[in-house]
């Protein structure tokens, strides 16, 4: 679907048609009949509105006809069925530059978009590097944001590890491992984006321009600290709960094999005194109390025993 804005008045005006200074937003469902008509109508290579469709995308720019391309990766929460996916993954915005317009594709329905929509009417149109550039500031707040409610996930999640052990939390944060290492990926490709738009003129940035450029760079990179720290935050926590639980397992172990030896003498004696030779209790009326008694005489004393080396230990 395709949708265009106007900026009339400080208004956003959303209009029918392309006209010169709109931006034009594409938002699934995506057709590829759109895709050839907007390619003809605004003179774009039709690959630069393809790539939006391959998620693994990496973050670039590249430059055809005078029509600028940029892919820039963006998070987004996950709405898959599968329990095992992540919580959040990253996909691919295009942001496409052309002579009178400027050209958004989204594969999914993207947080950053809405936020630039919403803000559309302060914007300057005419400026397209501007506007390119408060898309990504957009696409670096929704990388912090995610990065805080997955920290406070964890923190949950922790917390109910200690009060029980339990695999669907230790599932839990499996996800939150793998949208983070979704993050550190797409936080990495958008940092040697940035750094290339940095010292290339593929923008042509003005010195206040780039100004905001470098600031944007800053705040990519804190995200990406951000995102390693809890990252190597969520691995020890990964560890640390596997100790435990195999600690927990040997204790466990340590205590069946402790039941399984103070068991087994008396086992032991009622096998001996069961055994068809003579023992000088076969005539004895007393003789199933006698091994009963002594069976459990003896196992009350190694079972005390027991106890006391594990107190002593």
């Amino acid at each position: 679907m395709i949708k265009y804005f106007r900026n009339i008045d400080h208004h956003t005006v959303e209009i029918f048609e392309p006209e010169n200074d709109s931006w034009v937003n594409v938002v699934p469902p995506l057709k590829q009949e759109e895709f050839n008509e907007l390619s003809e109508q605004l003179e774009i290579p039709i690959d630069f509105l393809t790539d939006s469709l391959d998620i693994d995308e990496r973050s670039r720019y590249d430059e055809d006809d005078n029509v600028k391309l940029i892919v820039i990766k963006t998070p987004t929460e996950n709405n898959s069925f599968n329990e095992s996916d992540a919580y959040y993954i990253t996909i691919p915005i295009i942001i496409i530059l052309t002579h009178n317009h400027i050209v958004t594709v989204n594969s999914f329905e993207n947080p950053a978009i809405k936020k630039f929509l919403n803000t559309f009417q302060n914007r300057q149109p005419d400026k397209k590097n501007m506007m390119v550039i408060k898309i990504i500031e957009k696409i670096i707040q929704n990388f912090m944001e995610y990065l805080k409610e997955i920290n406070q996930k964890r923190n949950v999640i922790e917390q109910k590890l200690y009060d029980a052990n339990k695999n669907e939390h230790l599932l839990e944060l499996m996800k939150i491992q793998k949208s983070l290492v979704y993050f550190v990926t797409a936080l990495r490709s958008n940092e040697l984006l940035l750094a290339k738009i940095q010292r290339t003129k593929f923008l042509q940035l003005t010195e206040n321009e780039f100004e905001l450029l470098e600031d944007l760079m800053v705040d990519n990179s804190q995200a990406l600290e951000m995102a390693n720290i809890y990252t190597n935050i969520l691995s020890s926590t990964m560890d640390t709960f596997a100790s435990i639980i195999a600690n927990n397992q040997n204790q466990v172990l340590k205590r069946l094999a402790i039941a399984t030896i103070v068991l087994s003498f008396p086992v032991l004696i009622a096998s001996i005194f069961g055994m068809n030779v003579p023992s000088g209790f076969e005539h004895s009326p007393y003789a199933f109390y006698i091994v009963a008694v002594l069976s459990l005489i003896l196992a009350v004393v190694l079972g005390v025993l027991a106890f006391r080396k594990k107190i002593l230990e």
